[in-house]
């Protein structure tokens, strides 16, 4: 009900006291959508039809469908943008990379999209063969792209719609580290976000241009930077921190829009599990007027589109083998909440590592190190499916073994913890097993890491910053991914291990009913 009457108030709002030269528009946004094309539970991961059908999923594509088509009835002018990482986190992604999102996306009528980090999982080459099969554009403003084969001439910064007989301007970023992050290949190099920005808001401006929309995969934190520091951007539409704004929930970590000057930042959290309403009324210069809305939930109450609905369903067909598979059980819940798995030490962090180290524990590897970001979702207590441990750890890393001395694995932990104050942290924070530290936030990058322990022998022993000691972590991260880019040199490394999804499901499996606990590896002062 809550919302309904949020959307009415909207609906009055853009009609009451406007000018004749006002126009009103309507901004439906997702983002961070990783590929949950079926409904999810509560912890953002799979959610049974029999639990759909007692009401206790969100989101999906069909009932996104349900929503954008109910607004688009509602309100004249009506666009549906979205803040990128459409890619990646679920089985259809990985059985059909870009082209259901590409499927789905067009069905529900977008009219833009950024570029995510993880729109690059598979190279600049899926990337493009998605960006043939949409209808609408695909952006990326803070990159230069003249040199890779797939992109160049295609992708573009920025572009111009039209809708309702005016002209707006859309510009398109990404995160300035997604070489880090990401597989872009060495042949696209990203530039500063402001920098970026502002080229294209003085061109499109230059253009005649006064409605400019930056749809930016950056972060919160870098949205609000960004709209300090540029002028000329009328609303930011976010993703990449899962953010979620509101100004009806106290779990919210800032209100709907979020103004800095004469910008609206929104976000709409992620998975699909809101569609981002946002009702602006500009005035004849381009100047908002004024701005309000909410995310809506996709809760029971929204309906699913039928046709929608039954071609995700046949989209599950080749995948319902392997994700229904039960392997294991856990007693229960098994946290893998963001929040937690990227700041500190984590029950599935744990898990992940504890996996990971048993597979490979007989070949001379004293610890383990999973970067948090890797780690997707948390998993309910209860048989544990394929499919959920998919979800959990959804990018098909494999398992890599290498050899580096103490003082590398200090600098590899001070890594994990350079962002711990950024609100806009990756995914880099370590989650270990085989090892204990401790974090000084309070130090400066460089020095927040000590007590550093290693288990041998079954007793724990200082880490010796000459000594040599032998790591599993997954190929991402060995490979310099998350700011790792110690690793690269790493003696006899080896990256052609198991599939790191396998791995953690046959240890759950050997040690079922898995129990998840953490036993203060990682402490915080």
């Amino acid at each position: 009900m809550l919302k309904r009457c949020l959307t009415s108030a909207a609906a009055l709002a853009m009609t009451t006291g406007m000018a004749a030269a006002d126009y009103a528009l309507t901004i439906l946004h997702t983002n961070d959508f990783h590929a949950r094309f079926e409904p999810i539970s509560r912890f953002d991961s799979g959610c049974s039809e029999e639990s759909n059908a007692e009401g206790k999923c969100y989101g999906g594509s069909a009932r996104l469908k349900s929503a954008v088509d109910a607004a688009r009835a509602q309100y004249e002018n009506t666009i549906l943008v979205d803040g990128g990482d459409q890619f990646q986190g679920t089985l259809f992604y990985t059985y059909y990379k870009g082209k259901l999102a590409a499927e789905m996306m067009n069905t529900l009528g977008y009219d833009g999209m950024t570029v995510g980090n993880h729109e690059f999982d598979d190279g600049p080459e899926v990337l493009r063969g998605f960006m043939d099969a949409v209808s609408f554009p695909v952006l990326m403003s803070n990159a230069d792209v003249s040199a890779e084969p797939a992109l160049a001439g295609v992708l573009k910064k920025s572009t111009v719609i039209e809708k309702g007989g005016e002209k707006i301007g859309m510009i398109g970023l990404t995160p300035e580290n997604t070489d880090e992050l990401s597989s872009p290949g060495d042949n696209i190099t990203f530039t500063r976000a402001v920098d970026a920005v502002q080229a294209e808001v003085d061109r499109l401006t230059a253009e005649g241009i006064n409605k400019i929309i930056v749809l930016s995969h950056s972060g919160y934190a870098t949205d609000k930077m960004v709209a300090e520091n540029t002028t000329g951007v009328d609303v930011i539409v976010g993703g990449h921190t899962n953010t979620y704004l509101s100004n009806v929930s106290d779990r919210a970590e800032g209100p709907y829009p979020t103004v800095v000057g004469d910008t609206q930042i929104v976000h709409a959290y992620a998975y699909g599990k809101f569609l981002g309403q946002l009702n602006v009324v500009f005035d004849d210069d381009g100047k908002v007027v004024s701005a309000m809305g909410e995310p809506l939930i996709m809760d029971r109450f929204i309906a699913e589109n039928a046709g929608v609905k039954a071609r995700i369903a046949e989209a599950a067909v080749p995948l319902d083998e392997i994700r229904n598979k039960v392997v294991a059980s856990a007693a229960e819940m098994i946290d893998g909440e963001r929040a937690n798995c990227r700041t500190k030490e984590c029950a599935m962090g744990n898990l992940v590592a504890d996996a990971m180290l048993d597979r490979v524990k007989d070949q001379g590897i004293q610890i383990a190190l999973a970067n948090g970001g890797g780690i997707r979702a948390s998993i309910d207590a209860g048989d544990v499916t394929m499919g959920e441990v998919y979800t959990v750890l959804p990018f098909q890393n494999t398992l890599s073994t290498f050899f580096i001395t103490g003082e590398t694995l200090k600098a590899a932990l001070e890594n994990a913890v350079a962002q711990y104050d950024d609100p806009d942290k990756d995914g880099r924070f370590a989650q270990v097993s085989g090892m204990k530290f401790t974090i000084d936030p309070a130090q400066e990058y460089g020095a927040r890491i000590g007590d550093m322990m290693v288990m041998m022998d079954g007793a724990w022993t200082e880490i010796d910053m000459t000594k040599t000691y032998g790591i599993v972590s997954n190929n991402f991260v060995r490979n310099g991914g998350d700011g790792y880019a110690m690793f690269r040199d790493a003696m006899d490394a080896y990256d052609f291990g198991p599939d790191l999804a396998e791995v953690a499901a046959d240890y759950i499996a050997a040690n079922a009913p898995y129990q998840p606990y953490t036993d203060g590896r990682i402490t915080i002062k």
